[in-house]
């Protein structure tokens, strides 16, 4: 608990690394997580450094090792998963690496640029089969009774000249089948219904050798007369990015053509496969390495680039690295250290001193696999400063109940608290199966967050006496309904006094009375119940925060803030939400069951409470305004003087503290001493003005949203209503 109370201590040390073993002394640091680098070359530029042209060699190596793991993924193979960390490689490795990757990636570049270029022939080649294809059947007609016979709705407009003649040039070719429609009217309005269209949509769908998109296109041959019209045409199929190839007038010639584009399709795909089983295996084989060699690589530029951040001593044998780290783990960092100097061979230790500084540390929390997930909740609020309290022990507990006051179901608690503890039971399998699915990598590292939000669910369930929306008659009613109107299995009970009767004065032993989930007022009394119980939490939450706020200025030594914000602090929360609690319990305990109907609102005290407005004697003796009644004498002095006291605690906490620094600042600048806040007195103002209306404000709005606990248990139970 020591560890998790506040963060490590931590301290400033200066390493002398030898220039042999400096590599692998960052090696072993980084493997270790002990240590934070400071960059001592912040006035060089970063392509002055030493190592510069090793990182740039480890980016060119990761943009190869990317490219390979995009066509892995292209091809969809599995690629292996690595259990065992791999340690960097010394550099003396990383020629072999590079030429390992040199070639596996011009070897992967020829493959797949071959296999484009056939791609692309294969695509032409379908394409012009089909065209042929076609061709005989649109142009049979012209060889046996030239155009004259054709299908008048084979001309683009339907019309048809009477004086033209039997003779016509033609084009064909494909376009896709989504831009024929338009492709008909250009050509209709461009060439005023002289061109005749013949088309047939393909009777296979072909895919794009470039994007791989599969593709629906048509077939089309155009009959026209005259070079002018035949211009025309080709320009149209140009803007349309239709594809026009050579087919021969006569019937032989064409089918010559078709034999050798058959013969030449089915050549294509038989080499077009050797190739593609031959870029398979290559990609099969980098694929079980692949990971590997991105951790590797990784590892590297990062060693290099932290290495960017040392400085080297004048003789240029050793390099000079400051480091961050915790006073505890400076018998690890040395022991790397040695290690390290000890596998390079060097004969000169490296040397580690601690340095005096006055900056202040980084904040370094230790956490485990059952923390983590608390810690990474409180610092995605906000980090705590250097040795300030860490909130992330108490949220442990504070997060998953509150979650669970809400949620409230013991039946949904339990499934949750089963399906964590599943994950809980198999992490190792689970960890190893190294899931990309982010919605999952979510829930499993908040395993056991669910696992304690689960169990407090249970138990907050069962306070609720809500299990599936159904409830739990455990210990049998504490009420009398053998007198109660029931009504198609409904129990009314709209006041105590008319319809209920307890049997004894004993209350239920544990949670709700089961006879409320039968009670059509049912909402009604857990609203009130559920409200009251947020605003206790809320409140007892935003003063334990207070209070730790206390241990802080303790241990920094800073009496003002003790005595200047922690005191107004507490006096301020108590005289209203405070004093609005012991309301909550007095109200319980004050009225029985018979005088509930015309118990004081709480609402309406609190409201008259802030505006000095209190009902007349005669007023609140009626029976339709008994709710206006004071709960106990003297009730409107006191909370007059609780009201005034909290406004006093504004400018307890505005005024005093600005003053005191500034005098003290001002004493300390006199006595020549560093140590001590430059900022003048209207800053020390702005800064305490700006904090006093954030708690102020904050107090309220923070107890306000207290209430979306009762909020969300309203909406949790009205749903299954």
């Amino acid at each position: 608990m020591g560890t998790l109370f506040r963060s490590r201590t931590m301290g400033l040390y200066q390493l002398f690394l030898q220039n042999e073993s400096a590599y692998s002394s960052v090696s072993k640091l980084g493997e270790l997580g002990l240590v934070q680098f400071r960059d001592i070359n912040v006035s060089t530029s970063a392509f002055q450094r030493k190592f510069i042209n090793q990182v740039r060699r480890c980016d060119e190596m990761e943009r190869k090792l990317t490219y390979v793991e995009k066509e892995i993924l292209k091809d969809e193979i599995r690629m292996e998963d690595v259990f065992v960390n791999p340690i960097a490689p010394m550099p003396k490795e990383m020629i072999d690496l590079e030429t390992t990757f040199e070639k596996l990636e011009n070897e992967l570049k020829e493959v797949c640029s071959n296999s484009d270029a056939l791609k692309k022939t294969h695509f032409e080649l379908t394409e012009l089969k089909n065209v042929l294809t076609q061709a005989h059947l649109f142009l049979s007609a012209q060889e046996v009774n030239h155009v004259d016979t054709m299908d008048s709705a084979t001309l683009v407009g339907n019309e048809v000249s009477p004086d033209m003649p039997s003779q016509h040039g033609f084009v064909a070719g494909v376009i896709l089948r989504e831009r024929i429609l338009v492709f008909e009217m250009m050509l209709w309005r461009v060439c005023r219904g002289n061109v005749f269209l013949r088309r047939a949509d393909m009777d296979t769908v072909i895919e794009d050798p470039v994007t791989g998109e599969k593709l629906h296109k048509v077939v089309f041959v155009l009959f026209f007369q005259g070079d002018h019209l035949k211009s025309r045409v080709k320009k149209i199929c140009d803007g349309f990015h239709a594809t026009l190839y050579p087919c021969p007038e006569t019937y032989d010639e064409r089918e010559n053509m078709l034999v050798g584009v058959k013969t030449r399709l089915e050549d294509l795909s038989h080499i077009l496969n050797q190739t593609q089983d031959h870029r398979h295996r290559l990609l099969a084989n980098a694929a079980k390495n692949i990971k590997s060699w991105l951790i590797k690589v990784r590892k590297i530029k990062a060693i290099y680039t932290t290495m960017n951040m040392f400085n080297q001593d004048v003789t240029r044998e050793c390099l000079i690295a400051e480091c961050w780290a915790s006073t505890n783990d400076s018998a690890q960092v040395q022991q790397a250290l040695r290690e390290a100097s000890e596998e390079c061979g060097s004969h000169v230790p490296a040397i580690v001193n601690r340095m005096a500084t006055s900056e202040q540390p980084p904040t370094y929390n230790l956490v485990n696999k059952f923390t983590v997930g608390f810690q990474n909740i409180v610092d995605a609020y906000g980090v705590a400063s250097y040795e300030e309290v860490n909130p992330a022990p108490y949220t442990i507990i504070t997060f998953p109940f509150l979650f669970a006051v809400m949620f409230g179901d013991a039946g949904h608690g339990l499934l949750m608290s089963l399906f964590a503890f599943w994950m809980v039971y198999k992490e190792r399998q689970l960890m190893a199966q190294k899931s990309d699915n982010e919605i999952w990598n979510t829930m499993f590292g908040g395993r056991y967050i669910i696992l304690l939000m689960g169990l407090f669910s249970i138990y907050t369930g069962l306070i609720y006496n809500d299990a599936f929306a159904k409830s739990l008659n455990i210990f049998h009613s504490q009420w009398d309904v053998s007198d109660v109107n029931i009504t198609k299995g409904a129990i009314t009970i709209q006041t105590y006094a008319e319809y209920s009767f307890p049997n004894t004065s004993v209350p239920y032993p544990f949670g709700i009375d089961p006879i409320w989930q039968s009670a059509s007022n049912k909402i009604l009394f857990l609203n009130s119940y559920k409200m009251k119980v947020s605003i206790i939490f809320g409140f007892s939450q935003m003063i334990f925060g207070v209070v730790l706020s206390l241990w802080n200025h303790v241990h920094f030594k800073k009496p003002l803030s003790i005595y200047l914000e922690f005191l107004p602090q507490i006096i301020f929360m108590s005289c209203i939400f405070g004093y609005l609690v012991i309301l909550i319990f007095a109200k319980w305990v004050m009225y029985t069951w018979q005088q509930a109907y015309c118990a004081p609102s709480l609402l309406i005290s609190l409201i008259n409470m802030f505006l000095m407005k209190y009902a007349d004697e005669d007023e609140y003796k009626k029976p339709e305004f008994c709710y206006l009644a004071p709960m106990y004498g003297g009730q409107q002095v006191l909370q007059t003087i609780l009201v005034v006291v909290a406004f006093l605690c504004v400018p307890w906490m505005l005024v005093p503290k600005p003053i005191m620094i500034h005098l003290r600042n001002k004493r300390l600048s006199s006595s020549s001493s560093d140590d001590h806040d430059n900022k003048g007195l209207p800053d020390l103002f702005i800064d305490q003005a700006i904090h006093t209306i954030e708690f102020c404000l904050g107090s309220i709005s923070h107890t306000a949203s207290y209430l979306r606990l009762w909020a969300l248990s309203l909406a949790h139970a009205r749903k299954f209503l």
